[in-house]
């Protein structure tokens, strides 16, 4: 109970993270142009490919990351298979939401989810490595996790709500029928999920460095407002190289059904070919996300958590805060434990699934 009215507050104060540079005129007024993201983004290259080769841990971390996300993507997918053709046609001339669309958004949080945990983790671990080079000290796996299990949970935390917010934005960009939002509407939506990167971006580093993640969410937004050059810069590179790769994407699943007709027959009706559609274009989609995840992501890491150790040099605070006293309580027992629950609970539904009634869920 305590932990369930934790999660509200963290969500709430998260919005309000988000509310705050987004209401902030520092959003409209510094926000750099293309070219000078671009060049911005990189400049820093140099810096982040040498710590890389100097701390060869990166990679590992990296190269797990994109297994995490292109297993709970497949995961993902798994459910598309199990909705009946039937369903789908009804759902394409309805507006209200069906048991099935339920499920089918609560299996989607829970995978999410499931993946946001080592994310986090993994994440967290490639800040340590930024925070071990920063302070002068060797830098290895072991020295990594050691520094960052504590914070499981709040890692974990921070990156199932990044990781819903990213993933509903994606979603959002793909071409619908029957969009009804004005292209206001839509720049709208967009402009919030920019607000919601920039003013986060100093979370993971405070999570590292021993904060909560409200005290990391209120410093988040003081460093952006202390460094938004660089903030900005940081962002609108990454972002749009990420753009970028995104229309890559979009264009090689095209190309690839084009080239073999055989993965999907565009001639059947649509809803008897959604699960086969989603199922290969994971493969474009697995490819793109590891070229953002060997690549840019590190980067992009690296160079956020140096913006936010600049930052607190300034402040003359101590980058690494001291570990809590004995027999404080940690709360990364409890989030091994949700997570494994959580996995349970997923391959039990993968097993049993009929046994369950999902499928009779599914079907209705």
């Amino acid at each position: 109970m305590i932990y369930a009215m934790g999660l509200k507050q963290y969500f709430s104060e998260m919005e309000t993270v988000r509310a705050e540079v987004s209401a902030s005129p520092l959003m409209s007024d510094s926000r750099p142009t293309l070219g000078a993201g671009l060049s911005g983004f990189l400049a820093r290259i140099k810096f982040g490919i040498m710590l890389i080769l100097t701390e060869k841990e990166l990679i590992t971390f990296s190269l797990l990351q994109w297994i995490c996300i292109a297993a709970g993507y497949f995961l993902w997918v798994q459910m598309i298979g199990w909705i009946p053709e039937e369903v789908w046609k009804t759902a394409a001339h309805s507006r209200k939401a069906s048991l099935p669309d339920l499920i089918l958004f609560l299996w989607s949080f829970v995978c999410v989810g499931l993946v946001a945990f080592p994310l986090g983790i993994l994440s967290g671990c490639m800040g340590a490595v930024h925070v071990q080079h920063r302070l002068g000290r060797e830098s290895t796996i072991a020295a990594c996790l050691k520094m960052v299990l504590p914070r499981a949970w709040p890692l974990w935390i921070f990156h199932w709500i990044d990781g819903w917010w990213t993933v509903n934005r994606i979603l959002d960009r793909l071409p619908k029928k029957n969009d009804r939002r004005t292209p206001l509407e839509k720049a709208m939506s967009e402009a919030l999920y920019y607000a919601w990167k920039v003013a986060t971006i100093g979370i993971l580093p405070g999570l590292v460095t021993g904060r909560g993640l409200i005290d990391a969410g209120k410093r988040s937004v003081d460093l952006v407002r202390a460094k938004t050059v660089d903030v900005m810069i940081l962002r609108s590179g990454y972002s749009a190289l990420c753009w970028i790769i995104g229309i890559g994407t979009y264009i090689a699943t095209i190309v690839m059904f084009i080239k073999f007709p055989q993965l999907a027959d565009f001639r059947a009706p649509v809803e008897s070919q959604i699960y086969k559609f989603y199922f290969w274009a994971g493969v474009p989609i697995v490819i793109s996300t590891g070229v953002i995840m060997m690549f840019l992501r590190p980067i992009y890491l690296i160079s956020a958590c140096d913006i936010y150790a600049d930052y607190v040099r300034e402040r003359q605070e101590n980058l690494v805060l001291p570990p809590p006293p004995r027999g404080a309580v940690n709360s990364d027992t409890f989030a091994f434990v949700t997570v494994a629950i959580l996995a349970f609970l997923v391959l039990a539904a993968l097993k049993y699934r009929e046994e369950l009634g999902i499928m009779r869920m599914l079907g209705n």
